[in-house]
């Protein structure tokens, strides 16, 4: 039978870090990139500005045709951006550095602050971001617009981004690398931990060390401890519930191999009727056993007519009283039903509550003197429901139950098995008087 291996917890721990990483670092690339161009359009707008007050500032405006745009090669830098100037005094054009007077359309420029024109002007590019300011001084009105090439802008603002988005590009892989590493490193305590539990013989009685270097490991290594508690004693349980039956099975069948040698010499009927006592004592116990296993079997499976149900307990006692009125005349038992009126039912696999119902009644008929009363109880009581089973006649104490079947006697073991497995509890106590022995199966309501 093939079993299905799942995937690598570093690798899923290291693909959710790194699609974190690769988010984080597409959002600062984004801001980073905005920021950039967000940057140079203040800088070439401050730079404008700039320039627009240096030129007013001066005495007179001068006539320059040409000369700003053609720096000195000394004067060259990267993050430069070349600027035209055209200047107009009282009307009169004084400057204009890069001859873009005549391709301007006048209306279009503002009269203060920034806008974007359009310059039709051979051998210059067509779009250009402008500043324009004006002064009166002395009754003359002297003009200024500063004009820079939209293109390098762009240009300034893609450099600026493409030097704040390269350390960050270059410091993914060495970010997703230090990643890998720090989680195979912090995953070391969870393999030690694998390896414990691997090597942990939970039957032996071993267990984990509880003390852990990290807390969060407390819980899981607490929840496998109590695990192997868990196996333990339900392994105990099953030894001694093979002891019980190993014990009841011994009986029988040393007495019938007794009885056949004693039969083979003395065939009277005396000795063939006891042989027969003794073959059907054997039966019983495996027929139990065969009852035990087959709805233990039906309930794992939770199908067909012995899943798991609201069994009315009323109409299960009545039926089992019913069953078993001919040999409980026989013995002169004396049966009793008492039930409320209003129905109860609990949610259990039938044949499993019947099984422990019939082992109680057989339990109570077969080890009570004659002329004993035997009363089941169907009873609610706050929040608890449950069915009993009470006689008045002398049984065996605990001390004694437990020398002769070693503990509880394979059919009490029977019904403390079935409990637990239906989520009952199966107890013992002296009842309400006249009765002296009580067995009950109680269920805590939801």
């Amino acid at each position: 039978m093939g079993s299905a291996t799942g995937g690598s917890l570093r690798r899923y721990l290291l693909a959710w870090a790194l699609g974190v990483l690769v988010v984080i670092w597409l959002l600062l690339i984004s801001f980073a990139w905005s920021t950039a161009f967000r940057e140079a359009r203040l800088f070439s707008d401050g730079q404008m500005t700039a320039v627009a007050k240096l030129w007013l500032s001066g005495a007179t405006l001068r006539q320059h045709d040409a000369g700003l745009s053609t720096a000195a090669p000394d004067l060259q830098h990267e993050y430069l951006q070349d600027v035209a100037v055209v200047a107009w005094d009282d009307g009169r054009l004084v400057t204009d550095t890069h001859g873009m007077a005549g391709g301007l359309a006048l209306a279009s420029l503002p009269v203060q602050g920034f806008a974007t024109v359009r310059v039709n002007v051979a051998g210059l590019v067509p779009e250009w971001r402008v500043y324009s300011a004006q002064t009166e001084q002395d009754g003359r009105v002297q003009r200024v617009v500063i004009f820079m090439d939209l293109k390098q802008r762009y240009e300034l603002g893609k450099d600026i981004a493409e030097h704040v988005a390269l350390p960050a590009l270059l410091v993914l892989p060495l970010a997703s690398l230090l990643l890998w590493w720090a989680i195979r490193r912090g995953l070391r305590p969870l393999d030690r931990l694998s390896r414990e539990v691997t090597t942990l013989d939970g039957f032996a009685g071993e267990r984990l060390d509880a003390r852990q270097r990290h807390r969060e490991f407390v819980s899981t290594v607490t929840a496998i401890n109590t695990l192997v508690d868990t196996l333990q004693t339900r392994a105990q349980r099953e030894r001694e519930f093979a002891s019980d039956v190993a014990h009841e099975l011994r009986t029988p069948l040393a007495a019938l191999a007794l009885q056949a040698r004693a039969a083979q010499h003395d065939p009277s009927s005396e000795r063939l009727a006891q042989l027969e006592q003794e073959a059907l004592r054997a039966g019983r116990i495996l027929l139990q056993l065969l009852d035990l296993a087959r709805a233990q079997r039906d309930a794992i499976s939770g199908t067909g007519p012995q899943a798991a149900s609201r069994v009315p307990l009323g109409e299960l006692a009545a039926r089992l009283i019913s069953a078993h009125a001919q040999a409980a005349h026989e013995s002169g038992h004396e049966f009793s039903l008492v039930q409320p009126a209003e129905p109860v039912s609990v949610p259990a696999q039938p044949m499993l509550l019947e099984l422990a119902l019939r082992n109680l009644i057989e339990n109570a008929l077969r080890h009570t003197p004659a002329g004993t009363q035997v009363a089941v109880v169907v009873w609610r009581r706050g929040n608890e429901v449950g069915v009993s089973v009470s006689d008045d006649g002398q049984r065996p104490d605990a001390a004694t139950m437990a020398a002769e079947h070693g503990g509880l006697g394979l059919g009490l073991r029977l019904v403390e098995r079935i409990a637990e497995q239906m989520g009952a509890r199966l107890e013992r106590d002296a009842g309400d008087p006249p009765m002296t022995t009580r067995f009950s199966l109680r269920w805590t309501a939801a």
